[in-house]
């Protein structure tokens, strides 16, 4: 198993999801961890304390919008004072709405998705570099999608806008960040269970997301496991030579193609 061991890492979106499982897994790797969690979305952050602390890390927590910028420091602030340094970034946090007319999305709605899923990467991973420039080291990680970088998500274009850019921010900060020893890429998960996917409003909900098995070269639907087990990777020392990537971990979907 990839080793955290005395690494730092803040991850968003934590209480549930690919959050959940990814400070889980960077837990059992070792790492010390920085959880931000939004209660707005009915999830408990308490379960994922347990656990990661069950596995001897030292964890801080803060309640974080990401559309605010002062939560955003102030997590990361407490990262660096309280548990010594903040090494790794996931920025996970992200939402999706049905848009069924695009002509009638307005601007709030519009700005509010690519607040949440462009710019509070942007915030998460601007808040952290000046720690990660004095230390020459350190891991900045995205949760994007195949949806807008590489396939359309029909009833869904301000999703897919927004994940399609991030792709344009990690290879510019990939380039940019890579002589102070920072690397920054991407896991594009495909279709993975979890508290959004099943969301029948906003997403494919559980009908949709089983159906999905059928034209999936393996067979199944992804887990949260599956994309924690990639950002562990890209944020471990193996990765070091990683940069500028997007991990795509959709078991084959789209080289399979879309129904």
């Amino acid at each position: 198993m990839f080793s955290l061991a005395s690494r730092v890492a803040l991850v968003t979106g934590a209480a549930s999801g690919i959050g959940a499982a990814t400070a889980r897994t960077f837990a059992a790797a070792g790492a010390d961890l920085a959880l931000a969690w939004y209660p707005p979305d009915g999830h408990d952050i308490e379960p994922v304390l347990e656990d990661v602390r069950r596995l001897g890390s030292k964890v801080v927590v803060r309640e974080v919008d990401v559309r605010k910028q002062s939560d955003v420091v102030d997590l990361t602030e407490m990262a660096a004072e309280q548990l010594g340094a903040v090494d790794i970034v996931v920025a996970n946090a992200g939402i999706a709405r049905r848009e069924p007319i695009p002509e009638a999305v307005s601007e709030e709605q519009w700005g509010q998705i690519l607040d949440v899923n462009l710019t509070g990467v942007w915030r998460c991973f601007q808040a952290a570099i000046p720690y990660m420039r004095d230390r020459q080291y350190g891991r900045l990680l995205a949760t994007t999608s195949v949806s807008g970088p590489l396939q359309a998500w029909v009833e869904h274009t301000s999703y897919a806008a927004s994940k399609a850019a991030l792709v344009g921010m990690i290879n510019s900060l990939a380039v940019e960040l890579g002589p102070a020893g920072i690397t920054v890429n991407g896991v594009a998960p495909g279709v993975v269970t979890s508290p959004q996917s099943m969301d029948e409003v906003n997403s494919l909900g559980p009908a949709g997301v089983a159906a999905q098995a059928e034209g999936t070269p393996v067979k199944r639907v992804g887990t949260t496991d599956d994309i924690a087990a990639a950002f562990l990777y890209l944020a471990s020392q193996e990765a070091s030579f990683v940069t500028g990537h997007v991990l795509v971990v959709d078991g084959g979907r789209w080289l399979a193609g879309s129904d």
